[in-house]
């Protein structure tokens, strides 16, 4: 399994992922699912991936070979990011058409899922959810987080603490401690966490980093999360029993 986020506010976006695809008791297999495909200057462009590896893999290739040969369409000559997921959708379809009556004959999951975040000149920055049909949603204001992968762990620090207003360095802590608390509950996910920062009209990645296990930050943010979600649990009032008891469930009149 894995876990990926990408945040959208007003000021830019963040973007972060874990790298762990498969876990048991003797097999671990780790491989990195955010991606960067910038054109510095003129175009931001970022992607995470979820689901079966041979099918994402299959279209980051086809999205590499098309730069590579400078293809007509390719991600840095697409005018708009709405058209490059468009375009990435596509690539999708294509794979799936390839693949999935194979991986269907042995009862394979051959689902995906993408985000790309980033911002094209002359264009706001913007986020998208691509699914394995290859249609995809969009972050609003409203929505400004979405989410691939192993997502109710840490889908509850999010609703409590982003909006679009939030400052760009506070959605980044909010995205490592969403990670973190699902790494608590989930064993599928796991470091090394990659995590990028992207402040809007700037057209360069100047603030990425890949923590792994036993990174110092990680642990120190870990350790001061659960002091004070514990001493916030302190602080509520106690149940008031009495009051409850009037209204017993189960009572009559």
């Amino acid at each position: 399994m894995t876990y990926c986020l990408g945040i959208l506010t007003r000021y830019g976006l963040v973007m972060a992922s874990d790298s762990r695809t498969n876990a048991g008791v003797d097999y671990i297999s780790t491989y990195q699912k955010l991606f960067d495909f910038s054109d510095p200057g003129q175009r931001v462009l970022l992607l995470c991936t979820s689901g079966n590896l041979s099918i994402t893999q299959a279209v980051m290739n086809l999205l590499q070979q098309d730069l590579k040969l400078k293809e007509s369409e390719n991600l840095h000559t697409i005018p708009s990011l709405y058209d490059v997921a468009r375009y990435i959708g596509h690539k999708i379809r294509q794979v799936q058409q390839q693949e999935r009556s194979w991986l269907e004959k042995d009862g394979i999951d051959f689902k995906c899922t993408f985000l790309l975040g980033g911002q094209i000149r002359g264009e706001a920055p913007n986020l998208y959810m691509i699914y394995s049909q290859g249609n995809f949603i969009q972050a609003t204001p409203e929505t400004p987080f979405l989410q691939i992968g192993e997502t109710k762990y840490g889908k509850p620090i999010l609703d409590r603490t982003l909006n679009f207003e939030t400052a760009l360095e506070d959605a980044a802590k909010c995205a490592l401690l969403s990670i973190d608390s699902t790494m608590k509950s989930n064993i599928s996910v796991a470091p090394p966490i990659d995590l990028v920062m992207y402040p809007v009209n700037s057209f360069f990645i100047r603030h990425q980093m890949r923590l792994r296990g036993g990174d110092p930050y990680l642990d120190k943010i870990r350790k001061l999360w659960e002091i004070s979600l514990r001493e916030a649990f302190e602080r509520m009032p106690n149940i008031d029993w009495q009051q409850a008891s009037e209204t017993d469930i189960g009572s009559k009149d």
